[in-house]
């Protein structure tokens, strides 16, 4: 395929997490009745909540939220990225952030665990460690529709995660993400549009938006990026989606003119 239309679904979460997956089951619904080959979710989009209930609420890796994925996957013959959602660690008082990509057979394709957590002080005061462990591989996913570059949220911050990505051959870069307002207002954007310069590829960062239960304001502002840097979609401050056509044609014809990629120094750096 030389083109593909994305769904990017921006969800206001909160903690009931069976009306949560309800939501998404609904949007996957919507994005296929708009033609969507792929419909991605934001970061924790199964719950958002105490988290003290991480553990209440994690689930084994295929589990209940997957797999209600997977069946819609089926039904509508789509690719769907599932956001994030808290995976059990077995013997561990901590859970993984994990997001699962799915084919349209619903097959899941791959998983990734969240590499970088977002332990921060000031008046956010929030340490992701203390309940969530690390993942610890690089992820890309080749599809029918293009090979994705797999993150999370906090993942943006570190350059070095996507050129990695691309080295490996990812076209489009996924950033599901719960973002902070107070830090959402000044970086999301911009660090956005910074991967996608870098690695001349598309990135999708659907968000949450939203006061949440027991943790920080996000931010919204899902966006798409497209591989010269501009913002081609972008959601308002409500829950919604929007569709995006993703064209490796002209991701072809940006690498072929303009080519970072092929003058990186591995030697030297």
């Amino acid at each position: 395929m030389t083109q593909f239309s994305a769904a990017v679904v921006q969800l206001d979460s909160k903690a009931d997490r069976e009306r949560n997956v309800r939501r998404m089951c609904s949007f996957v619904d919507e994005a296929a009745e708009a033609g969507a080959d792929l419909v991605a979710f934001p970061e924790m989009a199964a719950y958002v909540g105490d988290t003290s209930r991480y553990g209440d609420v994690a689930e084994e890796v295929p589990g209940p939220t997957i797999e209600a994925l997977a069946e819609k996957a089926r039904e509508h013959s789509l690719h769907v990225h599932s956001g994030s959602h808290f995976e059990s660690i077995p013997d561990s008082d901590r859970v993984y952030n994990t997001s699962g990509v799915l084919g349209p057979d619903g097959t899941l394709l791959d998983t990734y665990r969240k590499i970088h957590l977002f332990d921060i002080g000031s008046d956010l005061d929030h340490r992701e460690s203390e309940y969530v462990a690390p993942g610890e591989e690089v992820t890309t996913v080749e599809t029918g529709l293009a090979t994705f570059g797999l993150s999370i949220c906090y993942d943006l911050r570190f350059p070095q995660l996507y050129r990695t990505l691309a080295m490996r051959g990812a076209d489009v870069h996924v950033v599901p993400a719960a973002f902070a307002l107070r830090t959402g207002k000044d970086h999301w954007e911009t660090l956005l549009r910074a991967r996608a310069i870098e690695n001349q590829a598309y990135v999708i960062a659907p968000a949450q938006t939203g006061d949440k239960p027991g943790t920080y304001e996000t931010y919204g502002r899902s966006l798409v990026v497209d591989p010269w840097g501009n913002v081609v979609s972008k959601a308002s401050d409500r829950e919604e989606m929007f569709t995006t056509t993703i064209d490796l044609e002209y991701l072809e014809e940006t690498r072929g003119g303009l080519r970072t990629l092929d003058h990186v120094r591995p030697d030297l750096y």
